[in-house]
């Protein structure tokens, strides 16, 4: 019997494995793909953060679930993974952002603030007697009339993107971001495309009740979430037009039969 590949070296988070991996960060990286969809779009005139707050019961009150924070007047920032981790890196990411704007007199820059973040991240992952974060972020935000969006991730890497997913959909979300993302999206274009995205994720289980969007406008730079009458909206308006794109392709197809 051999004995197993990672035996012995996913026991401490300061160990490589011979073939030079950190299995604790892996796990860690697991732990985010098991999490509900994130998502977030940039486009000219603004980002757009959009999440998926599925319930595994019809008693938990969905508003209760937080999955979008505002970081500061121009950040804001969606999750996935392990709650209580990304609440304790989104209350690390404000305190950042407050000792800028004390320290400097002005808001911090979006790129500054991801760094800072997986600068802790990656201690996190080079000390004994602690463990990475099982979560990652997807941070937006407007500077200086930039609008610019990162992804965390557990290990501390960080990468910007026009547009990105995180969570057990990522790989859904992804294939419709590589077909139909422009870069000349309108911010309602944006918006149109994050729900296409999270309702391919969910597999077509799209409601007002499980998500909540995000955005911050080019123009004021202020972060705001939508209602949920907005929301129920864009969501119709998404759902119609995938039922006419449906019917247009069965018609086309009875034709050529």
């Amino acid at each position: 019997m051999q004995p197993l590949q990672n035996a012995g070296y996913d026991r401490a988070i300061t160990v490589f494995s011979p073939d030079g991996r950190l299995f604790q960060v892996e796990y860690a990286r697991e732990a985010v793909k098991r999490g509900t969809t994130s998502i977030g779009v940039k486009c000219p005139d603004g980002i757009v953060l959009a999440v998926d707050k599925r319930t595994t019961s019809t008693l938990v009150e969905s508003s209760s679930i937080e999955k979008l924070f505002k970081i500061d007047d121009h950040i804001g920032a969606a999750t996935s993974g392990l709650v209580a981790d990304a609440r304790a890196l989104v209350e690390r990411a404000r305190v950042e952002a407050q000792i800028n704007k004390i320290t400097y007199s002005e808001p911090i820059r979006v790129d500054s603030l991801a760094k800072k973040l997986c600068d802790m991240l990656q201690l996190y992952t080079q000390n004994g007697g602690v463990r990475p974060f099982g979560s990652a972020l997807i941070i937006g935000g407007v500077y200086n009339g930039a609008c610019k969006l990162f992804e965390t991730d557990p290990s501390g890497a960080l990468i910007e993107y026009k547009a990105t997913a995180i969570g057990s959909g990522r790989s859904a979300a992804m294939d419709i971001f590589e077909e139909q993302y422009k870069e000349d999206l309108s911010i309602d274009d944006a918006i149109a495309l994050a729900l296409t995205a999270i309702n391919e994720a969910t597999e077509h289980d799209t409601t007002s009740d499980n998500v909540e969007i995000a955005v911050i406008k080019k123009e004021d730079g202020k972060y705001v979430k939508l209602s949920k009458d907005d929301v129920t909206s864009y969501i119709e308006n998404v759902l119609s037009e995938e039922e006419s794109e449906d019917e247009e392709i069965e018609d086309s197809e009875e034709s050529e039969e």
